[in-house]
Formats: C-alpha cells, structure tokens, sequence
C-alpha cells in the first residue's frame, strides 16, 4: 500500500496494519479504497488547516466508519454507524488503547453522518466526517488541488463508486429500516421506493399519550 500521499503518511504501526488487515478482511475493495480515501483526505485537511490531531486514531476511524454495512458486524436494531463504532471500540480495547481514546473514534464513527455537529467537535471527529462528505457527495472538492485528487485516487482508485456505493447503503438500510428514520439514510430507502413514508414527527408527537 502506498505509504505517503500528497502529503500523508498512511499510519504503519502494528495497530494501523491490523486495523487494516481486520477492515480488508471483511469489507471488498470498494469499501476500503473508500476508507482510505476519507483518511487521506481528512488528514490533508487537518495539515492544511493546521489541527493537532492523533493520525493513528483518525486512520482507525476511517477504516472502521463503513464497517457496519457488511454482513458480519450487521445488527437489526443499530444504526450502521453504530454498528461499525462499536466494532471499533471492541478492536482498540483489544489492543490495549486507553478508554478515552477508544471513544473518541466510536464518536468519530457513529457521528459520521450525521449532518452539522461534527465539524464543531475535535479534530479526528471533525475530520472523519470531512473525508467521507468530500468522498461521497464532494462537499469541499475545489477545497483540495487538482493534484491532491488525483494522487488519492491513483492510490485508493474509485472504480464504480458511486452505483456501488449507493447499493451497499440502500441494502444495508433496506434490512432494518427502522433505523434510518430521521437520518440521512433513509434517503436510500426512499430512492429505491419513493411510495415509502418515513414516520413523521409532527404526527408522532400528537400521538403520544399526553393529554396535551
């Protein structure tokens, strides 16, 4: 694997490599080009804004923010996110990472997605959800040189992301739908079935069982 890119050096401690070896393991090449992607890209941000972030953390996050749409970390009750935060949790503490450190990258992951709250908490937050947003739905692509781009892409190639993309999300969010409701996943759903109505939070608070 390429160990700098325009800039960045891909983390090659024994934690790096087994997260690495671990996401490969499970996840095709889709999914972890992506993952690696939005490492670089996070990390190319932080340097050009100048954050002091732990890069090891921010690589382990970026590996593990996917992990929750294949098969063998799947739950029914879980958000994906939350699925792939808690698989990476489990993985630090088995290597001995102190609980703080641990959390922060469950954060980074279940947050993700999550729109506007990310950007304002710390760094390996922050930058985890900026190089998935720049990855997958461009937000801020002319933020990075053309150059920039295109060494990422040479290393970790998109392939079909996009239409490949979209199938893992809308498979993983079609399993247990009930998940997706009032997050940017749902959206996966209702792309594949428009006629599918999300429960709507006007009418669900004037269900409750208070009287007022």
């Amino acid at each position: 694997m390429t160990s700098v890119i325009s800039g960045v050096k891909i983390p090659d401690s024994k934690l790096a490599r087994e997260a690495a070896e671990l996401v490969r393991s499970y996840e095709d090449e889709m999914l972890f080009n992506h993952s690696v992607r939005v490492y670089v890209f996070g990390a190319i941000k932080g340097l050009r804004q100048n954050l002091k972030f732990d890069s090891e953390l921010l690589y382990v996050a970026a590996l593990f923010h996917d992990l929750g749409l294949v098969d063998h970390y799947h739950t029914e009750t879980k958000r994906f996110e939350v699925d792939g935060a808690d698989a990476a949790r489990d993985f630090l503490r088995g290597h001995g990472i102190a609980e703080p450190q641990a959390d922060l990258v469950w954060e980074a992951i279940a947050l993700h997605t999550t729109p506007g709250i990310p950007q304002y908490m710390r760094p390996e937050i922050a930058l985890t959800n900026a190089g998935v947003l720049v990855d997958v739905v461009g937000v801020g692509f002319d933020d990075y040189t053309a150059e920039q781009r295109e060494q990422v892409i040479s290393a970790f190639p998109r392939g079909d992301f996009k239409n490949e993309f979209l199938k893992v999300q809308t498979c993983s969010a079609l399993k247990k739908p009930q998940t997706t409701f009032g997050t940017v996943n749902f959206d996966y759903i209702e792309d594949h079935d428009p006629s599918f109505r999300r429960p709507n939070a006007c009418t669900r608070i004037r269900n409750t069982p208070w009287q007022s």
